[in-house]
């Protein structure tokens, strides 16, 4: 935006007025005397400009352009103020030199007359020929002018000569140097400096410049994380953002001279309604980048969660029906990031096409690409084109056919067709119930190649919401949580070519289960159906496993599934997280766990499905939420449903199980297997069922070297589970769980998993499997010592656990940006001889043991306790019995327990003294 396009600018700054008033000071005082109050006027200006804009912005939430536009002006008229204050009061020069002449020229972002309030002031300033002493003067004092007004300048002082000289060797001060605008001082000298940098520099460089350009931004991308859909995204340096749009016109400035980015629709490079997406966009992404730098009064860019729900109140965004506000923005946001991608491609192929006219030349001259025609779509240099313009209103089911023949001659779509897919998208809106066109988009959904890819480009060109519209409804939808890092769309589709990959026998690694089950389905189309719709209902009222349940009964005999594949595709969708929540949040030893997991499961096709499912969706949230804990829980849980499934119901008898384990434990532990026996008989059998013969072979050993110490702590990386296991051997007495646990926590671990023995002896074998905050296992001695000392001392009383612990800071501090309230909800049918206590609440350091303190206080004994964490919330699951080892099941008294853990997950709630 020009400055002549900014209201009432006086009302920003007055320069003639703030100029006048210095005038008057300088003659009153001196120069030198009146400094520090021409600073503070200075300031004033600064702060009082910055305050109208803001006003502004508070009144036109939206108007980010103008907001950046109106902070370029501000800048502008100060530095004008500071050049000729010091130019004529602080070094005055009656007789110049040729030499002495100085432009003052913005680069950068400053250059093209946008700045957010914050954004750094970058300025180039111009000599002749190398600076003289009165240049290096006036430099210095404008400087040390813009510093004291605390702005963060970004400064070059260079003769013409160095300038042409530097921006031929540097891509980012070519690029900052093709944004330059005249701001103040000598205009023939500026004049003459653009002049040389188009002759000098940009003539006949212009394919390296758009090379480098575009793997400087593939290199960006990289680094924030190569998607436009995380969950906290850069506004500036993000996929989609406003860098993305400015390389767009950087390129068309360097290639054509334009002077603004209208022009880029003057030269063919955009079409007036692409230019247009362009100009929405921009002044959207201005917009939230303006109130960023507004709330936190500083160069802040990344859209972080804690900022989100603020930015979203500002820009008027109201809640709706089953979806927030923030959650509203946010939707708004990716798809104005889709936009920017879909223009960013079609712009690179326009250029592509304009540069392509040119005629090959040299040895390779005779030896250009064949066009061809496949099933009459025209095909040349690896990419599927259409014949003519209205293709796709012959035949509006050639808007699934396109990308069919694409992912099957593994071609990429041509531009052209894809800006006239984007078109046409909504042809397809009247055969959503047509035959064909709903098999070419199972045979997509389906394909044996890359069907991630060719959905991808299926939802960037607008079809796939509008063939699917329940798809469409979560277009660009994030989930305000810290848990899943992308948007449901970009989810899904992630999920469904993690399948795929799997399915190729990519994975096989990382995913050993899935590999060997994914080609022992009989249901292969339901499957993928599923994974398709398993968050369909997302940002809908109500749970959205059941309302997907419904969506899937609707829409897949639409694709083509028959009965039996859509009543088993509604059963994934209803239960796609039974698996995960009964692995995580269960004790797998309980017999009953598995008895009631098989129960709603039911056959060996249904435990398939499910896991793989479970595995895929869990993978796609994000990167570091599957691991190897988790992968070793979901495979326990598939191998005991599918021994069960597969031998039927009936219950192994308890001695033979015990036997059975006790033999592979003598097995294990060879020359030592007769601790088996004496060691042993000491442990009850609900030991010897709940632990795996691994842990008891090295619990027997523990325990055998021992001897009468009243304490022994074993650390070891337990690489089986991707974590740490914490094996404490102590006298039993009451609280030894809930301090434990404080002695791990203070040693900066997280207990993901533990179980409580009691010997006949009277001595407790408590097993922990401990992580670092990152979900990472200790293995460096220095860790594991840390532990057991840690341990010993919580232990010993040589540390109060409660002060120790509350001053530990939070490991995510942005999880206050989340409202989680605690909750506590018991099950006394999950466990025959246990009851099951969940408490949901926000993770934080030492919850479990606050927990398991208001458990002792209770008069629980703990016997087992899982932990899951979900981004800001976690779930802690307590297998617990009273001092009588029954169950808990008295109204009044659950109400009291319930009412001690709601305190204890309460953050408000005091702490009491350990």
């Amino acid at each position: 935006m020009s400055q002549k396009g900014i209201a009432d600018q006086r009302a920003i700054v007055d320069r003639r007025a703030l100029a006048g008033t210095i005038t008057d000071l300088v003659a009153e005082q001196g120069a030198a005397k009146a400094r520090p109050a021409v600073v503070e006027l200075l300031r004033s200006a600064l702060a009082d400009g910055r305050a109208e804009i803001a006003r502004r912005l508070s009144e036109k939430p939206s108007a980010g352009r103008d907001c950046a536009a109106a902070q370029a002006f501000l800048v502008d008229q100060l530095v004008r103020v500071i050049h000729d204050h010091v130019i004529t009061d602080v070094y005055p020069s009656g007789n110049r030199s040729v030499g002495e002449r100085l432009s003052v020229m913005a680069v950068g972002g400053y250059g093209r007359g946008e700045m957010a309030p914050h954004s750094d002031v970058d300025i180039a300033f111009l000599t002749p020929i190398k600076q003289t002493p009165w240049c290096e003067q006036v430099i210095e004092a404008m400087l040390y002018f813009l510093w004291d007004l605390a702005l963060k300048v970004g400064h070059s002082s260079r003769s013409l000569d160095e300038m042409v000289r530097m921006a031929r060797g540097d891509l980012t001060i070519r690029t900052a140097l093709l944004e330059g605008r005249y701001v103040w001082g000598d205009q023939p000298l500026f004049d003459e400096a653009q002049a040389r940098f188009r002759t000098e520099v940009v003539a006949g460089t212009e394919r390296d410049f758009i090379s480098e350009k575009l793997a400087e931004r593939n290199e960006r991308h990289k680094r924030l994380g190569d998607s436009r859909y995380v969950v906290e995204p850069n506004v500036k340096e993000g996929k989609g953002g406003l860098r993305d749009l400015h390389t767009l016109y950087w390129i068309g400035k360097y290639l054509h001279k334009v002077r603004d980015s209208s022009e880029l629709v003057t030269v063919g490079l955009l079409t007036p309604a692409e230019y247009r997406k362009f100009r929405r966009a921009e002044d959207f992404f201005w917009a939230v980048r303006c109130h960023l730098h507004t709330i936190t009064r500083r160069a802040e860019d990344r859209l972080t969660f804690d900022l989100q729900r603020e930015v979203a109140a500002r820009m008027q965004f109201a809640d709706r029906p089953g979806k927030s506000a923030v959650e509203r923005f946010m939707q708004y946001f990716f798809l104005q990031a889709k936009t920017v991608g879909h223009l960013t491609g079609l712009f690179l192929a326009q250029l592509e096409e304009q540069s392509g006219k040119k005629q090959p030349r040299g040895l390779l001259a005779g030896f250009r690409a064949r066009r061809r025609m496949v099933s009459g779509y025209p095909v040349f240099g690896g990419r599927i084109n259409v014949p003519v313009d209205n293709w796709f209103a012959e035949d509006p089911v050639r808007l699934l056919e396109i990308f069919k023949l694409a992912d099957n001659q593994q071609l990429e779509l041509h531009p052209e067709a894809m800006r006239l897919a984007v078109r046409d998208a909504r042809l397809i809106d009247p055969l959503r119930k047509d035959p064909r066109a709903n098999a070419l988009f199972l045979d997509l959904l389906t394909s044996h190649r890359d069907p991630e890819n060719a959905l991808r480009w299926l939802n960037e060109a607008g079809v796939f919401g509008r063939f699917v519209p329940d798809f469409g409804r979560v277009n660009a939808q994030m989930q305000f949580d810290m848990y899943h890092h992308y948007t449901v769309d970009e989810h899904t589709i992630r999920a469904i070519g993690l399948m795929a990959r799997i399915e190729r026998g990519e994975m096989k690694q990382d995913h050993p289960l899935a590999t060997a089950l994914v080609h022992k389905i009989a249901n292969r189309r339901a499957l993928y159906a599923a994974v398709l719709l398993h968050d369909i209902a997302k940002g809908r009222r109500g749970d959205h496993s059941v309302l997907g349940a419904e969506v899937a009964l609707k829409l897949c005999p639409r694709f083509g599934l028959d009965e039996k594949e859509t009543e088993l595709v509604s059963w994934l969708v209803r239960n796609h997280l039974i698996m995960s929540a009964t692995a995580f949040k269960r004790d797998l030893a309980d017999w009953k766990t598995i008895t009631d997991f098989v129960a709603q499961v039911q056959s060996i096709e249904r435990l398939r499905l499910l896991a793989l499912l479970t595995i895929v969706d869990i993978r796609a949230v994000g990167p570091g939420v599957w691991n190897s804990w988790k992968r070793q829980l979901i495979h326990e849980l598939y191998e005991a449903a599918e021994e069960r499934l597969r031998l039927g119901h009936v219950q192994h008898g308890r001695p033979q199980r015990i036997a059975a384990k006790q033999a592979a434990v003598a097995e294990r532990l060879g020359k030592q297997a007769d601790l088996v026996k004496t060691v042993g008989k000491q442990l009850s059998d609900a030991y010897w069922i709940a632990e795996p013969d691994d842990i008891i072979a090295m619990n027997l050993t523990q325990l055998d070297a021992a001897g009468t110490k009243s304490l022994d702590v074993h650390t070891e990386y337990y690489a089986a589970r991707g974590a740490t296991l914490v094996t404490v051997i102590a006298a039993d007495h009451p609280g030894l769980f809930y301090r434990i646990a404080g002695g791990i926590h203070l040693a900066g671990g997280n207990i993901i998993d533990a179980r409580i023995h009691t010997a006949r002896n009277g001595t407790a074998v408590d097993n922990f499997l401990v992580q670092d905050p990152l979900g990472r296992p200790f293995s460096e001695e220095g860790q594991l010592a840390r532990i057991r000392t840690m341990i010993g001392d919580a232990l010993g009383g040589k540390i109060k656990l409660v002060p120790q612990l509350a001053a530990r800071p939070l490991a995510r501090p942005r999880a206050d940006a989340f409202e989680v309230a605690p909750r506590v909800e018991f099950d006394n049918q999950a466990s025959n001889r246990f009851t099951v206590i969940e408490v949901s609440a926000r993770d934080r350091p030492a919850l479990l043991n606050r927990l398991a303190r208001a458990l002792f206080e209770s008069k629980l004994i703990v016997h087992s306790a899982h932990i899951a964490t979900y981004g800001e919330r976690a779930v802690d699951t307590f297998y617990v019995t009273d001092l009588l080892s029954e169950k808990v099941d008295g109204p009044q008294r659950l109400k009291t327990v319930e009412k001690r853990l709601l305190e204890a997950a309460d953050e408000e709630a005091a702490e009491i003294a350990a």
